[in-house]
């Protein structure tokens, strides 16, 4: 009995953890020309075929054929200030470098017109994903050391245009998630084992949206992305414990959270264009982890996240005929209060500083750069209370610099 206490509370304490982290980091740099406006309009028509991540429907505005690469560097910056925790006896002054790791997220579209009214498109990209790792004897060590979270995303598209106004479009979302995750872990402070988790599944969702010209100089957008239903399978290993030490199969279920976005665009002249964009993600549905698979059955930890909005305005400037300027300014809320919040994610709200430009020497190529400064609202904090790992109280100083560089070829 001992042995299946020890092996539930490894696994509650680094799933419970890391599945919020899952779910919870949602990159939205998914196309570099929307990166430059802090994605205002994106739902709406956005720049080039990237902005079908957000809206399948846009691809109708795309004619003939046409391929969009893109590599966005973000490099998040996360400084453990001061933590202090209850869960443990041995534990450093709270002090870190920085507890997050820079990242490469790339994406690729391509899309070609079958005729008049029927397009197809497919993209691929990494839409969630994080590193964070802290020292092995840091005060919050019971509720997470090491995360890694890499996903790979495949969406074919078919839009189609129903008339000179309205046009919709459907897809699939077909989502590769692998993780690898690590925290200590003891039925009593004063032990200190480890627990290791590594783990990989595929699951589907879908997308559908539509666009609508209401004025030749002035349109809307609505785009919609599922959630996700995954199943992990993999293993935990404990190490360093007084017994039940080795690796033991498991399985858990968690759903991603749905978006929904809403975009406009207006020209104002054959120069200047305005765009406002709002996205709604729907993390309600992470209602509850549930890890099956361990001794005495399912254990089921409820969770406390929140729906949230990202608001965002910009603009674009044809300063020259092959160069156009952009700029933006968005808001985006956090999906947990400080006293839900894990180590693994040190979330807060954030405010978007975003500049961007297009270099098009022809008809055929066009090159587009994009930078945000995003910067974290009176920082981050963490005031969490649990009785199995320990309360936990940590301060960040956060902020994250992103550059993207795309490319997009027509023919």
């Amino acid at each position: 009995m001992k042995k299946k206490i020890l092996t539930l509370t490894a696994l509650s304490a680094i799933l419970v953890a890391s599945n919020a982290q899952a779910s919870g980091f949602h990159l939205k740099e998914q196309s570099v020309s929307g990166l430059g406006t802090a994605f205002a309009g994106s739902s709406s028509g956005g720049q080039d075929i990237s902005a079908s991540y957000f809206n399948p429907a846009v691809l109708t505005r795309y004619k003939g054929s046409q391929i969009v690469f893109g590599a966005t560097y973000v490099a998040p910056t996360a400084k453990l200030e001061y933590a202090k925790s209850t869960g443990v006896v041995n534990q450093s002054d709270g002090h870190s470098s920085d507890v997050v790791s820079n990242a490469v997220v790339p994406n690729f579209y391509a899309s070609k017109q079958l005729n008049d009214d029927l397009f197809l498109g497919v993209s691929f990209n990494a839409p969630f994903g994080l590193v964070t790792k802290y020292n092995d004897d840091w005060a919050g060590r019971m509720h997470g050391t090491l995360s890694d979270l890499k996903t790979y995303t495949m969406t074919p598209m078919l839009a189609y245009k129903m008339d000179e106004k309205l046009s919709i479009g459907v897809g699939a979302q077909i989502q590769h998630v692998k993780a690898r995750l690590r925290n200590g872990v003891g039925p009593v402070p004063a032990v200190d084992g480890k627990a290791v988790l590594e783990g990989d599944t595929t699951d589907a969702g879908f997308v559908f949206g539509a666009t609508y010209e209401w004025r030749d100089d002035t349109r809307f957008g609505a785009g919609y992305r599922s959630r996700i239903g995954h199943k992990l399978k993999g293993d935990i290993t404990l190490s360093g414990l007084l017994v039940g030490n080795g690796s033991y199969p498991i399985n858990a279920e968690l759903t991603t959270p749905a978006v929904a976005s809403f975009g406009v665009t207006h020209d104002l002249n054959k120069k200047v264009s305005l765009m406002a964009e709002f996205q709604r993600t729907y993390w309600e549905s992470f209602d509850e982890l549930r890890i099956k698979g361990v001794p005495g059955g399912d254990n089921v930890t409820a969770e406390n996240w929140k729906n949230t909005n990202f608001y965002s305005v910009g603009a674009s400037y044809q300063l020259t005929e092959s160069l156009k300027l952009r700029g933006g300014l968005g808001f985006d809320k956090a999906a947990v209060k400080k006293q839900h919040r894990t180590p693994r994610i040190p979330d807060s709200n954030r405010k978007w500083y975003s500049l961007g430009a297009q270099y098009k020497p022809s008809e055929k190529v066009a090159f587009d750069l994009g930078y945000t400064y995003i910067k974290a609202a009176n920082g981050a904090q963490i005031n969490l209370h649990d009785t199995a790992r320990g309360d936990l109280q940590a301060d960040y100083k956060s902020y994250v610099h992103i550059v993207g560089v795309g490319v997009t070829y027509n023919f």
